[in-house]
């Protein structure tokens, strides 16, 4: 375990860990930590590590140090831990993985560091040891510090291998987690393609096309046609869908909410006024 030294440091000698995946958003979890550090103070120290060029870099509490900035408190505690590059990345990860609103861009870029700092150490054997099985080692290493398994640790992976405006559709649930695994198999330039036929068609691909779109693009057999065609087909089983545009119902939500905060809340309200509407309807059969 490495030496640690706890201090009291101004928030302006704290910086981001470098590349960091987890976002610090303005969302109703982090106005609660602002209430509890201005009523308790920060109760657990953060975590970080000296910079070589001045100041500390944060390896855990980029959102109590964000409150305690917002909040305009001089000196926050710190435990200063002298760590490697990969040994901050593991511990970073590990830190952050479990939060309870984690969107899966922040998983797969968090999986991806991990899973390299990991590949890293373990490929450091002595003289006369044995490489086989590096990987396998690395994978499962991952997935023992989380709640989920090796398997759907690497298919979140997958998900870094996406274009941004694809990424984003599935951190809005505008895209199923399954069908932006296989499409993370396509070149770039054909998921290119096929955001602007999604944009236009206000569609996206099931597992199964998905699976084909990924066959199509690494043989080299895609086109920008068949894309629309495959889009605009109907699926099988297909209901009628009903869609809400984010931009329409952001502004009844406080700033900083997230889609899947705003999903949630919807249904929950749904959900009170559909009891409240069976008990009206129950009421009037009865007064029948």
């Amino acid at each position: 375990m490495p030496s640690s030294l706890e201090l009291n440091v101004s928030p302006a000698l704290l910086h981001t860990f470098a590349n960091h995946p987890f976002h610090v958003r303005k969302d109703m979890e982090m106005n609660e930590l602002v209430d509890s550090i201005r009523e308790s103070g920060v109760i657990v120290p953060l975590i970080v590590r000296t910079r070589p060029e001045g100041g500390y870099e944060i390896i855990s509490g980029h959102r109590r140090c964000e409150a305690c900035r917002e909040l305009g408190i001089e000196k926050v505690p710190v435990r200063v831990q002298e760590l490697t590059d990969d040994e901050a990345t593991i511990l970073m990860v590990n830190s952050n993985i479990q939060r309870e609103h984690v969107l899966p861009s922040e998983k797969a870029f968090a999986y991806r560091m991990k899973l390299e700092a990991v590949k890293r150490t373990a490929g450091r054997p002595s003289k006369n040891s044995c490489q086989v099985g590096t990987n396998f080692r690395a994978d499962k290493n991952v997935a023992e510090s989380s709640s989920e398994s090796a398997r759907t640790i690497q298919r979140y992976i997958r998900l870094t291998y996406l274009i941004s405006p694809i990424l984003q559709m599935v951190d809005e649930s505008r895209m199923a987690f399954n069908p932006a695994v296989e499409i993370s198999y396509m070149t770039p330039e054909h998921q290119r393609w096929l955001q602007a036929e999604m944009e236009l068609c206000e569609a996206t691909p099931s597992l199964v096309q998905s699976r084909r779109l990924k066959e199509m693009s690494q043989s080299g057999t895609l086109t920008e046609h068949y894309l629309h065609t495959l889009l605009t087909e109907q699926k099988p089983n297909q209901r009628q869908k009903f869609f809400l545009n984010q931009s329409d119902v952001q502004r009844f939500f406080p700033p900083g909410y997230t889609p899947e905060q705003m999903q949630n809340t919807i249904f929950s309200l749904l959900k009170t006024w559909g009891h409240a509407h069976e008990h009206t309807r129950s009421q009037q059969e009865l007064e029948r």
